[in-house]
């Protein structure tokens, strides 16, 4: 499947557009970063201010639980590569947390309108040239660069990264084992059977299987999956 074309809407099972950018870590080119791996893009509207710290230190506190699941991490932000340094060593002074993933420098902002991550509600959202920033955008990308969550926040809220690792936890289980999962499911947590598992073929995956209605048929999944 090809990349969309440039100002293509990006949606659920797009392509990950490919970029070439600097980061922290240095030069990248994206498909290249992804490799075989998941993904987690995830942008902020600015270095050194308040909400997006603690997002930064938080997501480096749990990059050991995203390594676990094969899951690379990647920032952005509308600052350049000097204003990321500097910024990184304020995130270890305030939560503790060292940064190990690359952040991306887009002063001019060419990924993050490549990634449809501009704010163009929040009037008070832009830089010292009226230039819209960055909102919290999330990309969840697969190991064939198939985009398969989009999350936008505001500048003003905080994310959920406990919520990014769960939805990471969901589809990862669900590719494995073709389930899908319900509301406020937490890994250990019973799925639900695909609709595209009939009869016989379902009961044979799932022995456990118990139907709740004939479209909705609960599963416990093995300990070990």
């Amino acid at each position: 499947m090809a990349s969309p074309a440039p100002n293509a809407p990006l949606r659920l099972g797009t392509i990950a557009p490919n970029f070439q950018a600097d980061t922290t870590t240095g030069p990248i080119d994206f498909h290249e970063f992804i490799g075989d791996n998941w993904v987690i893009l995830f942008s902020h509207p600015e270095d050194y201010t308040p909400v997006c710290t603690t997002e930064l230190g938080e997501m480096a506190r749990l990059e050991p639980e995203f390594k676990k699941r094969g899951v690379k991490l990647i920032g952005l932000s509308a600052n350049t590569l000097g204003s990321h340094e500097g910024w990184i060593s304020d995130i270890k002074d305030v939560t503790g947390s060292q940064v190990e993933f690359p952040i991306i420098a887009d002063k001019e902002r060419k990924v993050a309108y490549l990634y449809d991550m501009i704010d163009y509600q929040d009037t008070t959202n832009v830089d010292e040239k009226g230039i819209a920033f960055t909102i919290r955008s999330v990309f969840v990308i697969d190991p064939k660069k198939t985009i398969r969550t989009i999350l936008a926040y505001p500048a003003s809220t905080g994310r959920n990264s406990a919520e990014i690792l769960r939805i990471v936890d969901s589809l990862q289980t669900g590719d494995k084992h073709k389930v899908t999962t319900p509301i406020n499911w937490v890994p250990g947590d019973d799925v639900i059977v695909h609709p595209s598992i009939k009869g016989e073929e379902a009961t044979r995956m799932f022995p456990n299987l118990k139907a709740v209605k004939p479209y909705l048929r609960f599963t416990p999944l093995p300990k070990d999956a």
